[in-house]
């Protein structure tokens, strides 16, 4: 077995070198991506990044090359050009009304989450349009926007939003910043809790003091974290356990059977041993082993779609997996989803739209389902048979259960040889640390938490699944560059990503710094960036840099950068935030207005293309193939 990079043969071609728009977050993440594939990466004079758009290139071997063009915003009339910023694209598309739940107010999550996830969009796109082209398809181009990315991390919060059976209604600080994790120890160690049974959290705070009334109040909503984004605590657990020191908590926590982790830096995470090696090699880890019979091609394409044509047998649960399955139908995969006999129970989970909820078929809307007890003999000869004639499967079961099952990479390979056995899990081969590979604990772990407390003025990270999110953005991805890589190589292959992978592409330009301090560095530029009140509604605006504060203190009627900083707060309320918008939008600078209701997404024009109006309101594909 050894691990490879299997689009070495290909050629990112017309990325900037050193870009200093707007884009310049995106055209950097694609870069660090394009390297830790194994892409070169080559200049071309079509290549151009403008304010409205970012272009480059996949080139393969004999084959013509696949174009992608990242915009702002969705192609809408009147959009071209407008600039567009990840701050302002979180704003307009509800990423920072969901991270404000439970974090005191509508703002930003101080990371290029936005940018990194349209990245990684943007080159599954492309290895999805490569496969198709080898496949029989013509498409030779790709279109993406920040926007639909934005509204791609946020579509299961706006299904909650807007299902027809009890829909959420969750704004901005609408919970306590206190009353949620992380907790604070008595020696003021921030650490995140984790378990996902009933049993070991009543025993630990049972031993922790805490009355089992007040645990079972916690309890219910400790389990809001994941599918809301609010965790609201009776304020007598927090307490009892800033009144214990970390060393007594981690005992407590050891015999009930509950994981804790401290909230740690980004340089702390740095220190680790596997770290640097994570960050050289990325998110993804693909492995070949060839066995009789490997060489078999993709088969032809069925339909319009890049991936028509091909199976994936999806067994995950939760967000991760399930919408890396979704990004593979979405891109035209037939995907067969395995569940427990009965159903999975998320499946009922409210608000529902029919009899299902709309949360859970926001993401499994497009997939077959097949019911299978995996743990039986007849069980796992149901997975031979589907595996037999599929030509991936995707799971993101804990750590060792699939040997365990005699389901892992090497069972399945004997079954058939050619295929992509994807697993998406939480940390990563060598980086297992002993805790659950869940969102928040990740997030506490890797020093993504850290970064969005210290830019949002709470505890710890977001109470939106940050990572998840991302985490299966890049599992899809990995599946893509996998079937890629058949194409040019045709044998089976195995690629592991993980929720950890995730947090390390998304401070991939931080870690470069802690791992190579000497090398050149982006300076910050004199800029602006901010949620202000207005007179009717909140407008965020994003200026990168001094001409950008100087076209807006000429917008407003101040006079330079002094003036924009004493008294832009006090100007911007002599209007609404749409009338600001309608201003500032012909200068040139970057603002949006901050959507609160995420129902109030239906009200902007430029998004009317990304989203359908049916029982809820879905997100549709964010790729457009030409």
């Amino acid at each position: 077995m050894n691990t490879l990079r299997p689009l070495g043969d290909c050629t990112l071609i017309g990325l900037p070198g050193a870009p200093t728009s707007l884009f310049g977050p995106v055209a950097s993440s694609l870069r660090y991506q394009s390297a830790v594939l194994g892409m070169p990466m080559a200049d071309d004079a079509e290549g151009r990044d403008g304010v409205g758009r970012l272009s480059f290139a996949l080139q393969l071997p004999e084959a013509l090359p696949i174009a992608c063009d990242i915009d702002g915003w969705p192609d809408a009339p009147g959009e071209a050009g407008r600039a567009a910023t990840d701050f302002t694209v979180q704003a307009a598309c509800g990423l920072m009304s969901v991270h404000g739940r439970a974090s005191g107010r509508a703002q930003g999550l101080g990371v290029s989450y936005v940018s990194t996830l349209a990245a990684s969009l943007a080159l599954q796109g492309v290895f999805a349009a490569a496969i198709g082209q080898r496949r029989g398809l013509p498409g030779r181009r790709v279109s993406i926007s920040l926007a639909s990315a934005a509204l791609l991390a946020v579509g299961q919060y706006l299904a909650g939003a807007t299902a027809p059976d009890m829909p959420e209604a969750i704004r901005p600080g609408s919970t306590s910043v206190r009353a949620r994790p992380p907790f604070v120890s008595a020696d003021g160690v921030v650490f995140e809790l984790e378990t996902l049974d009933a049993l070991p959290w009543r025993a630990f705070w049972a031993e922790a003091g805490v009355d089992m009334e007040a645990a079972g109040k916690g309890w219910h909503g400790f389990l809001l974290r994941y599918a809301r984004a609010v965790a609201p605590l009776p304020a007598a657990l927090l307490d009892a356990l800033a009144r214990l020191p970390y060393a007594r908590i981690a005992e407590i926590a050891g015999r009930a059977g509950v994981s804790i982790c401290p909230v740690r830096s980004l340089r702390t995470r740095a220190s680790d041993e596997a770290a640097r090696q994570m960050w050289q090699q990325g998110p993804w880890t693909f492995t070949r082993k060839r066995y009789e019979g490997d060489g078999l091609p993709l088969p032809p394409a069925t339909g319009t779609l890049p991936l028509s044509g091909l199976t994936v047998v999806e067994s995950c649960r939760r967000i991760q997996g399930p919408l890396a399955g979704h990004l593979l139908a979405l891109l035209g995969a037939s995907v067969v989803r395995i569940e427990p006999p009965g159903g999975d129970p998320l499946r009922g989970m409210p608000p529902l739209a029919g009899d299902v909820s709309a949360r859970f078929d926001a993401l499994n809307r497009l997939k077959t389902v097949r019911e299978i007890d995996i743990r039986t003999a007849h069980g796992r000869a149901e997975i031979h048979a589907l595996v037999s004639e599929a030509d991936v499967f995707l799971h993101n079961w804990a750590p060792g259960k699939a040997a365990a099952l005699q389901l892992d990479s090497a069972d399945l390979k004997r079954v058939n040889p050619a295929l992509i056995y994807a697993y998406a899990g939480g940390w990563g081969p060598g980086s297992e640390p002993g805790l659950p590979g869940t969102d928040f604990v990740a997030q506490a772990y890797s020093g993504v938490a850290h970064r969005i407390a210290s830019a949002s003025g709470t505890g710890g990270g977001s109470l939106f699944t940050v990572l998840d999110v991302l985490g299966g953005a890049i599992a899809a991805q990995g599946v893509t560059a996998a079937l890629l890589g058949r194409c040019l190589q045709p044998a089976g292959m195995r690629v592991e990503s993980s929720l950890l992978g995730a947090a390390t592409l998304l401070c991939a330009n931080e870690l470069a710094t802690l791992f190579q301090p000497d090398s050149p560095s982006s300076v910050a530029g004199q800029g602006l960036q901010g949620v202000f009140p207005t007179r009717h509604g909140l407008l965020a605006i994003d200026c990168p840099d001094a001409p950008t504060v100087s076209a807006l203190a000429q917008a407003v009627g101040l006079d330079g950068m002094a003036d924009v900083h004493a008294r832009l707060p006090d100007v911007l309320l002599a209007r609404s935030a749409q009338q600001w918008l309608a201003l500032l939008t012909p200068c040139g600078v970057p603002s949006a207005v901050v959507i609160e209701d995420l129902t109030d997404l239906h009200g902007d024009a430029r998004l009317a293309d990304c989203l359908t109006r049916d029982a809820y309101t879905r997100v549709n594909a964010p790729w457009r193939f030409a």
